[in-house]
């Protein structure tokens, strides 16, 4: 038997060559794209009814029990996300526009808004609602920074976020803008 090789054989030697690395780089890219959540994955509603031990003497709830209830719901929005456990970095800003009061149903909405590589921001909305009249009313809306861990409590990377709809586009395009002024700021 002949071992030489004809230019044939080296022909489909380069051809399957060729192939094998497209595969593995298509492979490579397609994971990538596969690995990418939608928004509506991440979404998370919280609900309390808020009691006296929740408030101040003049039955308004305590500021710090409802960053509590924000930061728990970013959260669990980025390990939805992330599919990992992660930690707060950041909080931007949390400004009470209207008084949360005793007997409300606080309903706190979050998303992911915005991925980097090992950090998420979730946008964070608090509603009071009147259980009884159904009367809402939009107390606040914040921004938090998450980073995701690994299994030994280091960074570890994100998927990245899926954007269909034209609100999405826009969140994401502000959230772009309030990282850079975050990391310009650090």
């Amino acid at each position: 038997m002949n071992s030489a090789k004809t230019s044939t054989d080296v022909h489909l030697s380069k051809l399957y060559n060729w192939h094998g690395k497209l595969m593995s780089q298509r492979s490579t890219a397609m994971t990538h794209i596969d690995l990418a959540r939608p928004v509506r994955a991440s979404k998370i509603t919280l609900s309390q009814l808020m009691h006296p031990e929740h408030a101040n003497l003049l039955g308004n709830v305590h500021g710090g029990w409802v960053m509590k209830l924000v930061d728990e719901a970013g959260a669990l929005a980025c390990m939805r996300h992330a599919q990992r456990k992660v930690v707060t970095v950041a909080i931007d800003s949390m400004v009470f526009r209207q008084p949360i009061r005793i007997g409300d149903l606080v309903i706190i909405n979050a998303e992911v808004s915005f991925t980097g590589r090992t950090s998420m921001e979730a946008e964070v909305t608090v509603l009071a609602e009147n259980p009884i009249t159904g009367e809402q009313m939009h107390t606040n809306t914040a921004y938090l920074v998450y980073v995701a861990l690994d299994d030994e409590g280091r960074p570890t990377s994100v998927p990245p976020l899926k954007v269909k709809t034209e609100v999405e586009k826009r969140r994401m395009a502000e959230a772009q803008e309030r990282q850079a002024r975050r990391l310009k700021n650090k």
